[in-house]
């Protein structure tokens, strides 16, 4: 297990940008995959996007393809997560995420199980709203 502890998130306007960290500590973060998950009240807690150990291979929810970003920096055993041109449909509690093994999974489905991942951040709430 590694420990993660998120910052950033908050109440935004529609097409404003955000950036979620989240800091890992425990292990040797580039030997686990990440992901960011969110979750809407009242709704299950669905996949957002997940990156490998190295950073190089990447991949998203089909909702926030082309809008949000992954990236992470081992040196800083860090995730982030940047959010652009962001909807009133994007709020939600934002949850980073971690197993071990730094490869995503060939099956989208296994990349987007929250069940699969074993480590969890704290979660912070964003908020769009005019």
């Amino acid at each position: 297990h590694v420990q993660l502890v998120q910052s950033g998130g908050g109440l935004v306007q529609p097409g404003d940008s955000l950036r979620l960290s989240c800091v890992a500590s425990g292990s040797t973060f580039s030997n686990y995959r990440s992901a960011w998950f969110r979750q809407a009240p009242g709704e299950d807690r669905d996949f957002v996007a997940i990156i490998s150990g190295s950073g190089a291979s990447t991949f998203y929810a089909d909702a926030v393809k082309v809008r949000f970003t992954v990236s992470r920096d081992n040196a800083q055993n860090s995730v982030y997560l940047k959010m652009n041109s962001l909807r009133p449909e994007d709020t939600a509690v934002y949850y980073c995420a971690a197993v071990p093994g730094a490869v995503l999974p060939a099956s989208s489905r296994n990349r987007r199980d929250p069940n699969r991942y074993d480590s969890w951040g704290q979660g912070t709430q964003v908020t769009v709203s005019s």
